[in-house]
């Protein structure tokens, strides 16, 4: 089994919606789970799990609104996060996709504030963008919200509600490469009383690439209910089906040496290993129930149940290795279901004490995956020797995929519990203290591709402490820690499963919020630590072994949101962050040390109807770990948009990116010496009409 075998890495799963209604937080000026207006988030209560506004939380915090992903067309995960200050998108494939942010993997992705870690670091296809208000990313470790996983980033994806009012949106665009795609989204009352509402959402996207032979399409159907039983309590249900089909998709990427450590150079950035045979196939369902309650006197609870199915098959080969015009490949078809249920029971509010008001949560959450699958190789042993040049032209033979054994499947089942409790307690009037902890269980069992999947840790406590300091009505300064704690299922050189992944996160900054809480700004210094991290060591028997590390990371964020000027709405940031092995040098190079992300809209004074608008992504040079020779140089991407509102009902905008054409790689991820070439100058066309 090839270590970088599709059936061997994670699927990725989403828990659904738990947050509270909209209620507002003792000295803020700031709604909790209040809509985003332009620019300027409101980060979901369920982000920071203590119902915090952006300037309450003791952490950085960045809010991707619904109104920036309209703006520049943004309808998936990948090209979201390349807008996110610190957060660096390492596309490695066309498939399957890294994140990393203050030098570390992100490795939780959250809905609606419940999830489980990925097993392994990656996300499989990429998350259709059309059932989301919006997407906060919590910088730093988390150990109060997500007990397991890194000292990066928790990113969180907010969910569309149905409304009590009717509303209407039909997005139509055409884009390069024989793009297109189709987003419906309805939404209103069912009753006369909107005692019981609903809202459908529906996205078609399909369309070729600048990669040879590579294309995709993209169905997500998904329809929500939401009844008021009492005043006091609202159930809602939902169910969501997610189809991501891509053909020509590619097992690793273009090699950038051959075997003798030499450079390989490639005569247009469109060359791909993908195969006319080569797909991966995901599809996923999900199902959730979930009740509110209010208990009064701002005491409420929320009670969740999630189930979710996802299965998929793919036809995946890998080139291992180039000598002159011959290359050694891997091929394999693999198929793989799994079963995942999710549930979290959370009650908050108020309490006194020595004479002053405060805030608590208690909760607990539960989380079981069941995974199977099964690969077939192309031959016995796995690797088998091809012409590269035919690899790039496409003209390799479809293999049999005869070969299979027990060491070929995976079965195994991966458990998570936890109770947590977190509270906000005003030391005064203008000294807020954040504390909480979370105690988490493990428990693993089965096999995967021949080797034992098991880990048992049980009451594993990860702590949270923050304190926040109003300087005044408009600015605060604030500390925190907390810790984290992960099991592990990669091998070690002996065989064995590594130790648990620990870390922790130390941050400190300041928070200001001008021009009428129009515009947020934030400045931050962190340091987080990392141990037992797994760094790639080589193939042992076909498979990945790797070795312990530790790191340490420390640098500064700078971020800007919201309406800085009448008409100018504006989400950008600066990020510098160096990363150190044991020795005290510099490691994991493959991330940027500095990097700028921005995206800006301006509506025109003299021509109302009509904004302008741009993307700027810049990062500082990065290369390979073990490779010096494999390195990528500065470089910036710049993107235009242009919209008009025709009437109040119709709108057509153009977007631009790339604009200036520049040629770039999208990953030097880890050791990996394979890479693709990102996107070149591209057109984005769109027509939208709305009630």
């Amino acid at each position: 089994m090839l270590a970088g075998a599709c059936s061997a890495m994670p699927l990725v799963y989403a828990a659904e919606d738990l947050t509270l209604p909209a209620m507002q937080i003792e000295g803020s000026n700031e709604y909790v789970d209040a809509p985003s207006v332009g620019y300027k988030g409101n980060p979901a209560s369920s982000t920071t799990r203590l119902g915090l506004t952006d300037k309450q939380t003791p952490q950085a915090v960045t809010t991707i609104t619904r109104q920036a992903l309209d703006d520049f067309k943004i309808t998936g995960i990948k090209d979201a996060l390349r807008s996110a200050p610190s957060v660096t998108v390492e596309q490695t494939e066309t498939d399957r996709t890294e994140f990393t942010s203050r030098g570390f993997d992100i490795n939780t992705f959250q809905y609606d504030g419940v999830g489980m870690p990925f097993v392994g670091t990656v996300l499989v296809g990429d998350q259709d963008l059309a059932e989301f208000e919006q997407i906060d990313i919590l910088h730093g470790a988390n150990g109060l919200m997500s007990g397991a996983g890194n000292p990066s980033a928790t990113v969180n994806f907010v969910r569309k509600r149905p409304t009590e009012t009717f509303q209407a949106q039909v997005d139509t665009r055409v884009s390069s490469w024989d793009g297109r795609r189709v987003d419906v989204d309805v939404s209103g009352p069912l009753t006369s009383t909107a005692n019981v509402r609903g809202r459908f959402i529906y996205s078609h996207d399909k369309g070729n690439s600048w990669m040879d032979r590579y294309s995709h399409e993209r169905n997500v159907a998904a329809g929500l209910l939401a009844f008021d039983l009492s005043d006091a309590d609202t159930v809602t249900v939902g169910f969501s089906q997610h189809n991501s089909d891509s053909n020509g998709s590619t097992w690793g990427n273009l090699p950038l040496v051959d075997n003798d450590g030499k450079p390989i150079h490639y005569g247009s950035r469109s060359s791909s290993i993908g195969q006319p045979w080569s797909y991966w196939n995901l599809h996923t369902q999900r199902a959730f129930a979930e009740l509110k309650h209010e208990f009064g006197n701002g005491w409420n609870a929320t009670l969740t149940a999630t189930g979710i199915n996802e299965k998929q098959d793919t036809n995946m080969m890998y080139v291992a290795g180039v000598s002159g015009d011959e290359a050694s490949v891997f091929a394999a078809h693999t198929t793989s279901e799994a079963h995942q249920l999710l549930g979290d029971a959370k009650v908050s509010g108020p309490f006194s004490l020595f004479g002053r008001e405060h805030e608590l949560t208690l909760g607990a959450a539960y989380g079981r995956t069941h995974q199977k699958a099964r690969e077939y190789d192309a031959v016995e042993g796995g690797y088998y020797d091809v012409s590269f040049p035919d690899v790039l032209a496409g003209n390799l033979a479809r293999p049999s995929f005869l070969f299979t054994s027990d060491t070929n499947t995976q079965n195994f089942s991966d458990t998570q519990k936890s109770l947590y409790a977190g509270a906000r307690f005003s030391l005064a009037d203008d000294l807020h203290w954040i504390v909480g902890a979370r105690m988490l269980s493990l428990d693993a069992s089965g096999d995967s591709y021949g080797s034992d999947y098991y880990t048992r840790a049980h009451g594993k406590v990860t702590p949270y402490t923050g304190l926040v300091y109003d300087l005044d009505k408009q600015w605060s300064v604030y500390g925190s820690w907390t810790k984290i704690y992960s099991a592990q299922y990669n091998l070690g050189a002996d065989g064995k499963l590594l130790a648990p992944l620990e870390g922790k996160s130390m941050e400190a900054g300041v928070k200001g919020s001008l021009l009428d809480n129009r515009l947020n700004l934030t400045a931050a210094a962190f340091k987080t630590e990392q141990q037992n991290v797994a760094e790639y060591a080589g193939l042992v028997d076909g498979r990945y072994v790797y070795n312990p590390m530790d790191y340490k990371s420390h640098g500064v964020e700078l971020q800007a949101s919201g309406e800085a000027l009448p008409g100018l709405d504006l989400l950008g940031g600066y990020t510098y962050v160096r990363i150190d092995n044991d020795d005290g040098d510099r490691a994991r190079k493959y991330v940027p040390t500095h990097s700028v992300r921005g995206m800006l809209t301006y509506r025109l004074p003299s021509l109302p109807k009509a904004k302008v608008g741009t993307r700027v992504s810049w990062q500082s040079a990065v290369q390979n770990d073990n490779n010096s020779a494999i390195r990528q140089n500065a470089y910036a991407l710049l993107d235009f948009m242009a919209s008009y509102d025709i009437d109040s009902n119709w709108s057509t905008s153009v977007n631009l990116n790339n604009v200036t054409d520049r040629k770039y790689l999208l990953s030097l991820y880890n050791s990996a010496t394979t890479a693709s070439y990102g996107a070149p100058r591209n057109v984005v066309a769109s027509v939208t009409w709305k009630y």
